[in-house]
């Protein structure tokens, strides 16, 4: 293996990790559900179970709408694991740079001496955040049909 393999793949992998959710429970979580069913609302529906408070984020990039889009695919899939059916968007966007700076060194042995920059590339990471819930069959029905209140 190459010196430069040796460097980029610690590097690579740690810029992976850096992806990921986190949660706190409001509730019990339920049997989990397919992810393609989990829907995302603008607001809590009617007879609504709210289950967990969730922040996902994506791999570092470059700020891409395919990040947002992993963002959102971790937010769900996360939902889904909790049995949530549905997802209350609370927000989504720029989560911070990556921890990716410059640096500059220098020194020297005996007769010798050497230095060395390095750059960092501005990157940063897609986050969103929402509320996983579970939404009883024919709930969010009954709302739409109910009679409008004076």
């Amino acid at each position: 293996m190459s010196k430069r393999a040796l460097f980029l793949a610690p590097l690579l992998l740690s810029l992976a990790a850096c992806a990921g959710t986190t949660k706190v429970m409001l509730s019990s979580p339920r049997p989990p559900v397919d992810p393609a069913t989990v829907r995302v609302y603008t607001a809590v529906p009617p007879g609504a179970v709210q289950i967990a408070q969730l922040e996902a984020q994506s791999a570092v990039g470059f700020g891409t709408q395919g990040q947002t889009d992993a963002a959102m695919r971790r937010l769900k899939n996360e939902a889904a694991k909790l049995g949530a059916n549905g997802v209350v968007l609370i927000g989504a966007g720029a989560g911070g740079r990556s921890p990716v700076g410059l640096s500059v060194g220098g020194g020297s042995y005996g007769g010798h001496v050497g230095g060395g920059i390095g750059i960092g590339i501005p990157t940063q990471q897609k986050q969103a955040n929402g509320v996983a819930i579970y939404v009883p069959p024919g709930a969010e029905h009954a709302a739409e049909m109910a009679p409008a209140t004076p």
